[in-house]
């Protein structure tokens, strides 16, 4: 295992995570209600575009922690994880910039697509909004050098913010079509 990073100080870290996790939700719940009309002069759906390429990469990355976690190449999970969560930073920007530049798009398929589009789309959203929280704790665990408490906690985290990852860029693949 690796040496702790921080210093443990759970009450500032529970008060600094909460806080955290709340206003990149009121964030994007409040900017997700607002179209900004301004012309950026270049197609807004790229945003789209990075967001499924950067949910491909985070999934990717968090398969390559779990197995190296498994081998016991700790540092490399690690570095794997960190970048993982460096990405969801990335995303989380440009999720805010796409919703605020091109507002709501109307999913446009019948039957069976849309049936499967909603069911996804409906577990996709919860789950991306309570995934914050999860990810935060589990990552000041391994900070702090808690692996006991790490490990319980990211077996519930990983199997969610993975399936957020990939749910993310089916959403997008079947969505995209109706991007106008």
């Amino acid at each position: 295992m690796l040496n702790a990073a921080w210093k443990k100080n759970d009450k500032r870290a529970n008060l600094l995570i909460w806080i955290f996790s709340f206003v990149v939700f009121a964030a994007v719940v409040l900017l997700g209600r607002i179209k900004l009309d301004v012309n950026p002069g270049f197609d807004i759906h790229v945003f789209a575009q990075i967001n499924a390429m950067i949910n491909s990469a985070v999934a990717v990355l968090l398969v390559a922690a779990l197995l190296a976690v498994k081998a016991k190449k700790y540092l490399l999970h690690k570095g794997l994880m960190m970048t993982a969560m460096l990405l969801s930073i990335l995303f989380l920007v440009s999720y805010i910039c796409h919703h605020l530049f091109a507002g709501e798009t109307k999913f446009g398929a019948e039957g069976i697509a849309r049936v499967i589009y909603y069911i996804v789309l409906f577990t996709h959203i919860p789950l991306a909004g309570l995934i914050l929280p999860f990810i935060l704790f589990t990552a000041y665990r391994a900070m702090i050098g808690e692996w006991a408490q790490h490990k319980k906690l990211a077996r519930i985290t990983w199997p969610i913010w993975f399936y957020v990852a990939v749910t993310g860029v089916v959403v997008y693949w079947m969505i995209s079509p109706y991007y106008v």
